[in-house]
């Protein structure tokens, strides 16, 4: 059983929508499953709910807190929530039945790609690289040396990509031990602290660029971030579901080159059981009204329709398919 809360902003426009005139409330009622409150999801939560909105006036998406991806998959397959915001690599670990599911979740549906560019980012400590010549992946698992790392916490997909970009270079997390080294189970503030306290050499996590933490660790420290080869992005996206990326030099004012990895996705998903003609509908206001999810956060400023329509892990909507293939987004 999950605990669930709603928004302010559901409140808000729920109350709004009593305020209308009866032929005005002829909108889509539907809840929306994200994290939680006060973090992005919920502010995409919003960003949606506008988007509705701005196409089907007097609708209301309320937005619930949920544990996050994982949790959302269960939530609304199971018919819980009609929507719900999930990472890539979390749905690729549903629709192949991997841990944490016993077995394949088939209903699940994509909307719309909300966001690709959360990169996964392996930090080390340059003294640590120093003292160790260790300048990529590679070095690491040649020269093992004995690194402390935090790799999320158990059962976090973030933690099981990690688990997967170290088994691309032969690495298990029993090795590392081998190595006179340690496997930190750690969310991304207990990774900064960790560092500030001396108490890890490095950490991977699937975060926007810049990501505080990185940044608040590097005032007190040198860092850099080791990147993964090209044969590894292309192991790692087939198993996980991520996508290659780059993360850009100046990214951090420490970055002085680009770093290739690879990166999570936040996607809109529903359930088979939701009709055609309310996910295309749908899929045409978050197009349509794309800005009014884009002024939610600045780090949305990249959110495009093409995007929307790019992902690749789990089919889309019928209904959400007909409207790109409308607009030449799909063929």
């Amino acid at each position: 059983m999950f605990r669930i809360f709603v928004s302010s902003f559901a409140i808000f426009a729920a109350l709004s929508a009593f305020s209308l005139p009866a032929s005005a409330q002829t909108g889509y009622r539907m809840t929306l499953s994200g994290a939680s409150p006060g973090g992005l999801w919920s502010m995409l939560g919003a960003g949606v709910n506008n988007a509705i909105r701005g196409d089907h006036e007097g609708s209301v998406i309320t937005y619930q807190t949920s544990g996050g991806g994982l949790a959302n998959v269960q939530i609304v397959s199971s018919g819980n929530a009609e929507m719900g915001i999930v990472h890539n690599i979390e749905l690729k670990a549903a629709v192949s039945g991997v841990p944490p599911f016993k077995k394949p979740v088939t209903n699940l549906r994509a909307i719309a790609v909300l966001y690709n560019w959360a990169p996964m980012q392996m930090v080390v400590t340059k003294a640590f690289a120093k003292k160790y010549d260790i300048q990529s992946m590679r070095d690491l698992a040649t020269k093992k040396p004995p690194v402390r790392i935090a790799v999320n916490q158990r059962g976090n997909m973030v933690q099981e990509t990690n688990k997967q970009i170290l088994a691309a270079y032969g690495v298990s997390y029993k090795d590392i031990k081998s190595w006179g080294g340690q496997v930190v189970y750690a969310a991304g503030g207990e990774m900064a602290n960790l560092f500030n306290d001396r108490r890890i050499d490095m950490a991977g996590n699937g975060v926007f660029v810049p990501y505080r933490y990185f940044t608040q660790v590097a005032q007190n420290m040198d860092l850099k971030i080791l990147p993964l080869e090209p044969e590894v992005i292309a192991k790692v996206a087939k198993m996980t579901g991520a996508e290659p990326y780059t993360i850009k030099a100046g990214g951090y004012r420490w970055l002085d080159k680009d770093i290739p990895t690879v990166a999570l996705s936040a996607v809109l998903v529903a359930s088979t059981a939701m009709s055609d003609k309310t996910a295309y509908d749908i899929a045409r206001a978050l197009n349509v009204n794309a800005d009014k999810v884009r002024e939610v956060h600045k780090a949305m400023k990249g959110l495009s329709p093409a995007l929307m329509a790019s992902l690749k892990v789990i089919p889309y909507h019928p209904g959400a398919m007909k409207y790109y293939r409308e607009v030449g987004l799909q063929k």
